[in-house]
């Protein structure tokens, strides 16, 4: 074999060698795993979503996010906006503020009214505002309305807060703004979940109440996830 016939070999079998060292690299190669996406929770609302009272881990958002995690669902810290003393239109000003995208939520909720009532606002501006956030609730859900939970108003005429008040005509207004927050929802088809009823327990059981003797505790809190962590899970699992 001369010289030239020999470089001739090496060349190819080098040539052989790069090919086949390239088929292993690609083989041994991972491949590119999609990145997991949490889901995302925004709760909208007044006192009684901000957790007034309690700490922030107490917060009912927060609550029914970690019952959520304890059924499987991967979900994001919610994301909360809401303060104490809002009403309703309070609330829609600070959405339109926070520029909320269309479609960005997968789970969100809603509990507004009682600061209307308590200010003695009309019933028919509540109405009105209602209306209003239950359509951006729509918007910024990644279902629409499938998307939403609206959560009726508690009754703090039962609250040692109220002993001097007239109870029976908070009660009766509560009510008539909660008539107003169901028909909407169902209008809507939007998921409705009743908690007033566990907030008048509270009458004879302080240990459902904040200190503060009107907002309620994390007791009270857990009482209310309880009922919402079925219809939160559907709504994530759709």
């Amino acid at each position: 074999m001369n010289l030239s016939q020999l470089r001739h070999r090496l060349v190819v079998l080098l040539s052989l060698f790069a090919v086949l060292t390239a088929g292993c690299n690609i083989e041994d190669e991972d491949p590119i795993a999609a990145p997991e996406v949490q889901a995302s929770y925004l709760a909208l609302g007044d006192s009684y979503t901000i957790g007034e009272g309690v700490s922030t881990a107490e917060r009912f958002p927060v609550q029914l996010a970690d019952a959520l995690r304890q059924r499987g669902v991967d979900l994001a810290a919610p994301r909360v906006i809401a303060r104490t003393g809002w009403r309703s239109d309070n609330l829609a000003m600070a959405i339109a503020d926070a520029d909320l995208p269309t479609n960005s939520y997968d789970l969100v909720s809603l509990l507004i009214g009682v600061n209307d009532q308590f200010q003695g606002r009309d019933l028919d501006d509540f109405r009105q505002n209602l209306s209003g956030l239950l359509d951006e609730t729509e918007r910024i859900a990644k279902q629409g309305a499938d998307g939403v939970l609206v959560i009726s108003i508690p009754d703090y005429s039962v609250t040692p807060f109220a002993r001097n008040a007239d109870t029976a005509a908070i009660r009766r207004e509560l009510d008539l703004y909660n008539a107003e927050v169901a028909a909407a929802a169902m209008q809507r088809a939007m998921r409705y979940i009743n908690i007033t009823p566990i907030s008048r327990e509270a009458r004879d059981d302080a240990s459902l109440l904040a200190p503060d003797g009107l907002h309620p505790s994390a007791l009270m809190y857990s009482r209310w996830v309880a009922d919402l962590v079925r219809p939160a899970e559907q709504i994530l699992a759709q």
